[in-house]
């Protein structure tokens, strides 16, 4: 489980940065000024889509269709709740000139905040999506076999009270 979690948070937080280098290296755009909100709040929209569509069961599964569906509309709605909390709340002074993507508030550069948001929603689908261990796949194993005997059990019943009924319906009749 661990596992899983860490897998999910460095798969998350590989998955925000690339959508924030795409942003600040390749289009330039930062999250300060007037139309930065705008930008912020679908960046971060975005990267909840694709957190959602690749970590925990990814799209491309076999089974993972309809699953990574529902992460990608429900991690977009996290990630936009997300962006709120940190352009609200977080009031940290990040300086990124060394990797130059800007400095000022959490909320304000895509180079920080979107690849927290990424990594939470990361951690959360991969630990959605952890098998059951071994002993309760044994357990579950063995709830199905003594749920299908009390089936069993239930229709001898039954039977039973069919079979007694019928027996006593002869001896009210010669009566």
């Amino acid at each position: 489980m661990l596992k899983r979690l860490l897998v999910g948070l460095v798969l998350g937080g590989i998955l925000g940065a690339a959508v924030a280098a795409v942003l600040v290296q390749g289009l330039g755009i930062s999250f300060a000024g007037t139309g930065g909100a705008v930008f912020a709040y679908l960046a971060a929209a975005v990267t909840g889509s694709l957190t959602g569509l690749i970590t925990g069961k990814p799209i491309w599964s076999a089974t993972g269709k309809i699953e990574a569906g529902l992460k990608a509309f429900f991690g977009t709605l996290l990630a936009l709740g997300a962006m709120f909390a940190l352009r609200q709340w977080a009031k940290v002074e990040v300086d990124l000139t060394a990797l130059k993507a800007g400095s000022g508030e959490l909320g304000q550069l895509p180079a920080a905040s979107l690849p927290i948001i990424a990594a939470v929603l990361g951690g959360f689908f991969e630990l959605d999506n952890t098998p059951a261990s071994d002993e309760d796949k044994e357990e579950g194993g063995k709830a199905k076999a003594a749920a299908s005997s009390k089936k069993v059990r239930v229709s001898d019943d039954a039977e039973e009270e069919e079979e007694e009924e019928d027996e006593s319906e002869p001896a009210k009749k010669r009566r």
